[in-house]
């Protein structure tokens, strides 16, 4: 950096990614405060991904009579009604409260399995507009709108086939809310700091996972409708508030050639000096313009290019085994006969330590290496939780938060690689996909559960062998620990082929 005659600061050529780095500077109070009000929507969207853990159980149950006709290992559907009860409320779940103890698996996983395919189908549809017309802004509050108003809605559900399509609804809206969320924290900021303020996502989605369970446990004795109303009626208050503070990201404006806007928030952003700010943005004025890349011109490369297509596929069966093990462990805790607020409780909590692991390891791990750790340890436990069998509940409990904790940091370690394997114009499409393979994986999680309630390895061990196996896909993929951000394809490929 030298200083003419002028007092004007002459920089050396960088690249975009490299000058919102040095703009950004310090990390000051103004993107702490936009990496905060930018992650809460994680909040709430992991409250509305695993409110069915509560909503949908199946309550346990006592005998009214005290004969042989009657016993704790009886099958209820075989009993009379009179010859036995609840022991909570009928309208602690759908399941006592419409009646379904007797329907088939099918049925009883519907809600849930309705949901993630929601989140599926959302992820392929809604993912687009974040790199096209919408932006990482709009399509994020644009998610969480239509997840938490469905949410509210879905308290006044009045059987299980509207109860399942408006998880299904659900699902849909809140699809896009962690990928908006992740790429709105790490476009805003160089990669010196890009994996630790990606993080601030995953602790806000902890601590949603972490509230579910005292919510739930407050109301437990009133119906499941209540919490889902406590749980949306927060949502739709933050979302609105908050829209006209969070800022768009700038370079997703830079791409779309809105330079003014996209300035405008690096000058309200910035931590650094008002004369090495100028000098910066008067950098970006005259820096080459960035071509405009049509969204579904830049879909269409992503599955043409051999190079970009075997990372996406890659990244994608990856994300299904993690996706299996991360919602099924969640989702079948109640399979352990242990309890159910205690089990969400456990595991909602490593979430934090498995966090700030990646928060302060991130920097150092090689993605690679440590994404293919995460996947085998966690198939390992979750296959050696079968194998212990029931009767030893504190081995098994404790082999299946092994397990959970170690596809939390895959699901970490992944959707920070996904992000740093394909350039702007598409990253947005690329992440999405690739959280679009976790649901996919989880959508097959409640009708293993349910049918696992009698075969134990039908749930857990798919699970465990699933991640496993996927783990494997991890030497189709690139290293991309500290390297720079592209924005287009053609730099991409250019870059790559240099490093050959």
């Amino acid at each position: 950096m030298e200083v003419s005659n002028s007092n004007q600061v002459v920089l050396p050529s960088m690249s975009l990614d490299e000058t919102i780095e040095q703009i950004i500077g310090r990390f000051g109070w103004s993107p702490f405060m936009q990496a905060i009000l930018v992650s809460v929507p994680a909040f709430f969207d992991a409250q509305q991904t695993f409110i069915s853990i509560y909503a949908d159980a199946v309550p346990k149950w006592h005998c009214n009579t005290f004969d042989t006709s009657c016993n704790p290992k009886s099958n209820i559907c075989k009993l009379p009604r009179s010859s036995w009860s609840w022991d909570e409320p009928s309208h602690y779940s759908i399941i006592s409260d419409w009646g379904l103890e007797c329907a088939s698996s099918f049925i009883t996983s519907l809600p849930a399995s309705s949901f993630y395919i929601g989140s599926l189908i959302g992820g392929f549809t809604l993912a687009i507009l974040g790199d096209f017309c919408l932006g990482r802004k709009n399509l994020l509050y644009l998610s969480s709108l239509i997840m938490s108003v469905t949410a509210l809605l879905t308290a006044f559900s009045t059987n299980i086939w509207v109860y399942s399509s408006l998880r299904f609804v659900s699902g849909l809206g809140r699809s896009s809310v962690i990928t908006c969320t992740l790429i709105l924290l790490t476009e805003r900021i160089g990669k010196r700091l890009r994996g630790q303020v990606g993080t601030t996502a995953f602790f806000s989605y902890a601590l949603g996972l972490l509230s579910l369970p005292a919510v739930a446990y407050t109301n437990r004795g009133s119906s499941w409708r209540i919490l889902f109303l406590y749980t949306s009626i927060p949502a739709i208050f933050y979302f609105i508030i908050t829209y006209f503070f969070v800022y768009e990201s700038p370079r997703w404006l830079f791409m779309q050639g809105r330079d003014k806007e996209a300035i405008a928030i690096l000058k309200r952003i910035a931590c650094i000096e008002d004369r090495i700010l100028d000098s910066y943005l008067s950098s970006i004025h005259h820096r080459q313009e960035i071509p405009k890349v049509h969204p579904y011109k830049s879909m269409k490369e992503l599955f043409k290019r051999k190079w970009a297509l075997k990372r996406i596929l890659a990244a994608m069966v990856i994300g299904f085994g993690v996706g299996v093990v991360y919602f099924g462990m969640l989702l079948g805790v109640g399979n352990l006969d242990f309890s159910i607020y205690l089990s969400v409780i456990f595991n909602a909590s490593l979430l934090i330590p498995s966090n700030l692991l990646t928060l302060f390891f991130i920097s150092r791990w090689k993605r690679k290496s440590s994404l293919f750790f995460f996947c085998t340890i966690s198939g390992i436990c979750s296959i050696i939780c079968v194998i212990v069998g029931k009767g030893r509940e504190g081995i098994q409990i404790g082999l299946e938060l092994a397990s959970f904790f170690c596809s939390n940091l895959a699901y970490n370690v992944l959707l920070m690689f996904t992000i740093e394997l394909l350039p702007t114009s598409v990253r947005n499409s690329a992440t999405s996909l690739a959280r679009q393979a976790v649901a996919l994986g989880s959508v097959f999680d409640p009708v293993l559960i349910s049918i696992g309630r009698r075969n134990e390895f039908l749930s857990f061990g798919i699970f465990g062998l699933t991640i496993l196996l996927c783990g494997f896909f991890v030497i189709f993929l690139p290293e991309t620990r500290g390297k720079a951000l592209c924005n287009t394809m053609d730099e991409q490929e250019s870059k790559d082929s240099t490093m050959v």
